[in-house]
């Protein structure tokens, strides 16, 4: 645990930190994109933050792995100004370290999707990147204990460099379309944070509810400090 005490004390509203783990710029600027609609005068500042040491993308347990020690420097690094952090890669890697690593509160994409898609449905699905993605889904389910919600994860065969070509949103929509009519989802997580520009479209698409992680991690993280964490509009409490 790092030692920069319990608050953040530079006068300025409380930061959520969302860190983009990978290195794609691209990426981080459509999660900022995203999370604009729970940016509100009064409430917590939401920043965005590209990991430079991540790869390009995150498609692989290897690569999930790579990113825990770079992500948690950032994080002691950042620890004294920032009110809480959020890891915005599906399949939130290094969450566990990350917490051990502040004393500020850690939230991980997936973890907050899967527990607002079931405040809205009985059972979802997940529009993965590529198949090497789909184990690293499957097994977090289960140690979440979700399994009994969980459909499927299905990939659209598209890595995270490739996430702006002329085809993603059809691909997305079929996909969702698997989910929803042969797994029976009334929920669909979009798996990966680079797809958060086609949520809205693919909603409509679909007729169901559609989440972007990113969206429903920074909303919990805005309650942690407005609610959990005793949010007076100047600084965090203890968290």
């Amino acid at each position: 645990m790092s030692g920069n005490g319990d608050r953040v004390t530079d006068g300025a509203p409380p930061r959520v930190l969302i860190v983009n783990p990978n290195s794609t710029e691209a990426v981080t600027r459509g999660i900022d994109d995203a999370v604009a609609p729970l940016r509100f005068a009064g409430a917590p500042r939401i920043e965005c933050a590209t990991l430079a040491e991540g790869p390009p993308g995150i498609e692989t347990q290897e690569q999930a792995d790579s990113v825990v020690a770079p992500l948690c420097a950032l994080v002691r690094r950042e620890e004294a100004r920032t009110a809480a952090f959020v890891i915005a890669c599906f399949g939130d890697p290094g969450l566990h370290a990350a917490r051990g690593a502040t004393r500020r509160p850690v939230f991980g994409i997936a973890q907050c999707a899967y527990l607002h898609a079931l405040a809205i449905g009985e059972r979802f699905g997940v529009i993965a990147i590529v198949e090497a993605s789909v184990p690293r889904h499957r097994r977090y389910v289960r140690q979440l204990g979700l399994a009994a919600h969980f459909g499927a994860s299905v990939p659209i065969g598209v890595g995270v460099t490739g996430l702006g070509g002329d085809d993603v949103a059809a691909r997305m929509t079929a996909v969702g379309e698997r989910l929803r009519d042969e797994h029976a989802c009334d929920v669909v997580i979009l798996g990966c944070a680079g797809m958060a520009r086609y949520r809205a479209g693919l909603e409509a698409a679909l007729g169901v509810p559609v989440v972007d992680p990113c969206q429903a991690a920074a909303a919990r993280a805005l309650t942690a400090l407005c609610i959990d964490g005793g949010f007076r509009g100047r600084t965090n409490s203890t968290v």
